[in-house]
């Protein structure tokens, strides 16, 4: 199923986005599905009509992983960390797919990493990896932007991630994804 939120120029909505490429519609549905089980309206409208936004406003972080694989660790000249490397992104910086990113104006260097967000169903900590499918609610699209010379200069990821803007998701939650075999194409327009 693919959860898109989205606006016709109203209240922004939540819906099921369905049909093929080119041809593609969003069936409305009643409140949040994060909290409620997926009730739909009768409304329907078709994609190419609506404003895509975040998929989801994180009602509590996001939570990153940094140097989580070997070629971005060696690119930042060192070794992929031995414990997870995880930094806190503001929901303040979440916006949605093709929103602007906006630069601060006190970074020369900012860099942009396209990546899998897992969106979490509800509120855990220790989850044994067992159970980890029971807290996915599904998985959408991220761009990890980065004011690179900030980083470096300060070692604060969080305020070199943090900025406003800095964390497009979208364009929906997707929670049927096999994740076994993906590939993430990043473009920037």
């Amino acid at each position: 199923m693919r959860i898109a939120r989205y606006t016709t120029g109203e209240d922004p909505t939540y819906g099921i986005v369905e049909g093929e490429p080119g041809a593609e519609w969003i069936a409305e549905i009643q409140g949040d599905p994060l909290y409620q089980p997926v009730v739909f309206t009768g409304n329907r409208v078709l994609l190419e009509d609506v404003r895509l936004l975040a998929p989801i406003i994180p009602r509590s972080k996001v939570i990153g992983i940094g140097k989580n694989y070997a070629d971005h660790a060696a690119e930042m000249g060192s070794e992929p960390p031995v414990e997870l490397l995880m930094f806190l992104v503001p929901n303040t910086a979440v916006v949605g797919p093709g929103d602007p990113v906006v630069m601060p104006r006190q970074s020369t260097e900012v860099h942009y990493e396209g990546e899998l967000a897992v969106v979490i169903s509800r509120m855990c900590k220790d989850v044994p990896i067992e159970r980890v499918r029971d807290v996915v609610f599904g998985y959408t699209c991220a761009n990890d932007v980065t004011a690179r010379d900030l980083q470096r200069a300060d070692g604060q990821w969080s305020r070199a991630k943090g900025f406003d803007t800095f964390c497009p998701l979208g364009p929906w939650i997707e929670t049927d994804l096999d994740t076994g075999d993906l590939a993430i194409v990043t473009r920037r327009d």
